[in-house]
């Protein structure tokens, strides 16, 4: 008997975790269209950028298209003038910004 209550508490915990994970992942997609994005040195420069701030992940660039995407935990909000500003202060121009809910 104790025996199975442990394993139904276990099963419990660990269906509590998940869900906790699965809720965490929650959050904002963005693609971000800029000019002048041209090697593989202008992509580290900006992904250097975006891994200092909190609650991003899942950066990557792409130089053939000029994206950059992130993704960005639930709370966090990419504001287009702060991403004008780092982009211009990088030297690349910022074009526009779609964002699309994480599933």
């Amino acid at each position: 008997m104790k025996k199975t209550i442990l394993t139904g508490i276990f099963t419990l915990l660990a269906m509590f975790s998940s869900m906790q994970s699965s809720y965490a992942a929650a959050g904002t997609h963005y693609n971000i269209r800029v000019d002048g994005l041209a090697c593989p040195f202008c992509a580290y420069g900006i992904e250097k950028k975006f891994k200092k701030m909190e609650g991003v992940s899942n950066i990557k660039v792409d130089l053939d298209n000029g994206i950059v995407s992130v993704d960005a935990k639930e709370g966090i909000k990419l504001e287009e003038e702060k991403m004008k500003k780092l982009f211009h202060d990088s030297g690349f121009t910022y074009r526009s910004m779609k964002e699309t809910p994480l599933k």
